[in-house]
């Protein structure tokens, strides 16, 4: 197949154009610079150019607190420009992947959300990505809906980066112990997108890594792997905090449990435990950057 894939400098975008590339497809990977999503002509003359089977769009505005103070910006990238590419995704009658996040929920109880539940979104991010997928549902028929939560990867910023750059210069550590989901490591999401864009499968799916924690045991896996690599991790002492002693400007849901059974029901693999993942992530980021 030859796949179009939207924001390729990012964590998964670099992950999914890499794992494409492995399974022998043709990828034809994208940021801002070679297609602004938000320019609805530019996206339906690449596209139209391009002579692709499927989009597999990872670009998006993810900041979530700063998403609160620029509303129409964030708006612009995830629902308009989502609307752009299913757009031209039913011009030329292609499948596409959009990834979307725990956020589309309110965070309410501790039972696991299923991919058709209510979406209910607290803040301006979240809501903005719901419109992104009501974009593509209401647009397209061949259309997977995956749903994300805590990402990591080896290319960008994520939070093990940061407790990582943290641990190096505090000795003491708080983290949020009442916000509780699963991590999602993008090298391992990769393998399983490749999977789903070569199925006809289609519809919402969830799709983290196995296994729950909330942030702060999250956190002290980290350090105790990390110790592995560098002894000073070990000395890190972390505490668990509630929500309410850092306050955010955007709202973060407290229960983002996902369910990931329909991955099970449509014959895909499901992705292994975060702390293997996380393992893994380690010794790459240590062959590659000795942290």
């Amino acid at each position: 197949m030859k796949i179009l894939v939207t924001g390729c400098k990012g964590q998964l975008g670099y992950d999914v154009s890499k794992e494409l590339i492995k399974h022998g497809d043709t990828v034809l990977a994208v940021d801002i610079e070679e297609m602004d999503i938000t320019d609805k002509t530019a996206v339906e003359n690449y596209i139209s150019n391009a002579n692709v089977d499927a989009v597999i769009h990872c670009a998006a505005y993810t900041a979530v607190d700063s998403a609160e103070d620029n509303v129409e910006l964030c708006r612009r990238i995830n629902r308009d420009g989502t609307q752009n590419i299913a757009d031209a995704c039913k011009n030329h009658n292609l499948k596409m992947i959009y990834i979307s996040t725990d956020y589309v929920f309110n965070g309410d109880g501790e039972n696991y959300w299923n991919p058709d539940d209510k979406r209910e979104p607290l803040n301006t991010y979240g809501l903005t990505k719901y419109e992104g997928e009501l974009a593509v549902e209401n647009t397209l028929d061949k259309y997977f809906i995956v749903r994300i939560s805590w990402a990591f990867g080896l290319n960008g910023k994520n939070f093990v980066r940061t407790m990582l750059n943290l641990g190096k210069t505090h000795n003491k550590l708080t983290v949020v112990s009442d916000q509780i989901g699963s991590p999602t490591y993008t090298a391992d999401l990769a393998k399983l997108l490749v999977d789903m864009v070569h199925s006809d499968k289609y519809g919402r799916y969830h799709a983290t890594n196995e296994g729950i924690c909330s942030w702060y045991e999250f956190t002290c896996e980290i350090m105790k792997q990390a110790a592995e690599y560098c002894l000073e991790y070990a000395n890190v002492e972390v505490t668990p905090v509630s929500s309410d002693a850092y306050p955010t400007k955007a709202k973060r849901p407290h229960n983002s449990r996902m369910s990931k059974d329909k991955l099970t029901e449509n014959g895909f693999d499901r992705l292994p435990t975060w702390q293997d993942a996380l393992r893994r992530y380690l010794k790459e980021l240590n062959e590659n950057e000795q942290f």
